[in-house]
């Protein structure tokens, strides 16, 4: 009896502990389907987040993607906006006959080819980068309606860029048949005022040049040389050396001291002045001012290449810009490998140095702006065809390049070029200036070289920087200088 009722309770606890078991593994197996469950739940999450945030923030890189066919809903809804001035004067409109055929017109023609662009053909300058809000609508409810029954489209979004027709016209005509660019800015909030390249084209008969200008191999009409173009700086790459200097001798960079006689040589390799001048003795404001091309090699002989390396980090060589325009990093590179012919070539912006333009207006205004960089842009507002803002766009700070000191003392550098130096025509005006020249050779033949000048005004208080770049034309004192003075007298005209 006592037999059968110990086997008894020895199976109940054998089913207790075999249910207790069970209980446990069902357990595990419940809490491991719930971190399965939370895990994929997360990522789920995660990647809807994601998709959301990317939606939101890439909306106009997809809808202008070629192969996004939203654009051909969009154009088959709405006709394109216009682009205008800063001032309100029409830059690029849609015409619509009595059929409703559109057509679009450049009233300016070749003037703003470049930096407006144009959109048959695929599409360039504002064209490309305001192609989102240019084929969207924003016009009112009941104008869709009453659009939509009359089966006409509706009007694209309006465009108003920075760009002063002004400014831009004296601009173009200063450059007049010469090859290269033109930037003005405003230091103080970015706005780009003025792009002008050359040689330009009609964008209005654009879809009859096409053939022409793709298959030429030796066109380059399409290039925009204010962001595209790369050259070597000439001596406006002074104001980069300079500043390297000044990192390295801050207490002491009044002390330098150089004896010119024309040419400077380290071993066998040596760098002439411009046109073989003689400088004679000089200290460091004078060198720059007057362009020594011996006294800077001197100087980049004996910089420390690891923090030059760093400065032209800094000033976003070989790096990405922040720019909506189509753009060419510029490129220049100090290191160890370089020979001592490569590092004196470098210290005086030739060798394998490469900028464009717009970058060293970018430059220039850092320094005019106290060191920080403000974003260059071109779109103002966008606004609906009742004249309501659809989207305002701002003054934008990249950040800081180099410090307030050094801006100090750099512009005083570039005013001593205006006033005892080789931009002495920007001497004696209604407004002061600051600025640099630049004589870039680009081939083996003697007295070939880009002329140069990139600076800012006034002096006191900065307002606008203009660079130029002038193909082949030789001294950046006797051609691109000339220009910049008529660029600022029509811009304080203006004020």
């Amino acid at each position: 009896m006592n037999i059968e009722k110990n086997e008894r309770n020895n199976q109940k606890v054998e089913e207790k502990q075999k249910r207790s078991e069970g209980k446990k593994r069902r357990m595990g197996n419940q809490r491991e389907i719930w971190i399965t469950t939370a895990f994929f739940s997360l990522v789920f999450i995660g990647m809807l987040g994601y998709l959301v945030h990317f939606v939101a923030t890439s909306e106009q890189d997809m809808i202008n993607n070629s192969y996004n066919s939203r654009q051909e809903i969009l154009l088959s809804r709405n006709y394109r906006g216009s682009i205008l001035s800063r001032d309100g004067e029409v830059l690029a409109q849609t015409k619509l006959d009595e059929e409703q055929n559109e057509t679009r017109e450049y009233p300016f023609s070749n003037l703003f080819s470049h930096i407006v662009g144009f959109s048959t053909q695929g599409r360039m300058g504002v064209e490309a980068s305001a192609n989102y809000y240019l084929i969207n609508t924003n016009t009112s409810i009941s104008n869709k309606v009453a659009n939509d029954m009359a089966e006409i489209k509706n009007p694209g979004d309006d465009v108003y860029t920075t760009l002063d027709v002004q400014i831009q016209q004296i601009a173009n005509e200063q450059l007049n048949i010469y090859r290269g660019a033109i930037v003005v800015t405003e230091v103080q909030t970015g706005k780009v005022l003025a792009l002008v390249s050359h040689p330009d084209f009609d964008p209005n008969e654009i879809p009859e040049i096409w053939e022409q200008l793709v298959e030429s191999d030796s066109s380059s009409v399409l290039v925009n040389r204010a962001t595209q173009g790369l050259y070597p700086p000439g001596s406006t790459f002074k104001i980069i050396t300079a500043l390297e200097y000044l990192r390295e001798n801050d207490n002491s960079f009044n002390q330098y001291s150089y004896n010119c006689n024309g040419s400077h040589r380290e071993g066998d390799s040596k760098i002439n002045c411009y046109h073989g001048s003689n400088h004679g003795s000089i200290g460091f404001e004078r060198s720059f001012a007057k362009s020594c091309n011996s006294s800077f090699a001197n100087i980049g002989m004996d910089l420390d290449r690891a923090a030059f390396a760093e400065t032209l980090e800094d000033l976003l060589f070989n790096q990405e810009l922040p720019l909506t325009l189509n753009y060419s990093k510029s490129t220049a590179a100090v290191s160890d490998e370089l020979s001592t012919d490569e590092m004196m070539q470098t210290s005086i912006g030739q060798g394998k140095t490469q900028i464009t333009p717009m970058h060293l207006n970018m430059i220039t205004s850092a320094i005019a702006n106290g060191g920080i960089l403000m974003k260059p842009y071109v779109v103002e507002r966008v606004e609906n065809d009742a004249g309501n803002i659809v989207k305002s766009f701002k003054p934008n700070s990249y950040g800081r390049l180099i410090t307030e000191e050094e801006a100090t003392i750099l512009t005083e550098l570039m005013t001593a070029v205006v006033e005892e130096g080789t931009a002495s025509k920007l001497k004696g005006l209604s407004y002061t200036a600051a600025g640099k020249t630049g004589s870039a050779e680009y081939n083996n033949v003697k007295g070939d070289s880009h002329a140069w000048f990139t600076g800012f005004a006034p002096v006191e208080n900065p307002e606008v920087a203009v660079t130029i770049i002038v193909e082949g034309a030789g001294s950046g004192g006797d051609y691109a200088v000339p220009m910049a003075r008529r660029i600022f007298d029509a811009y304080f005209a203006e004020k």
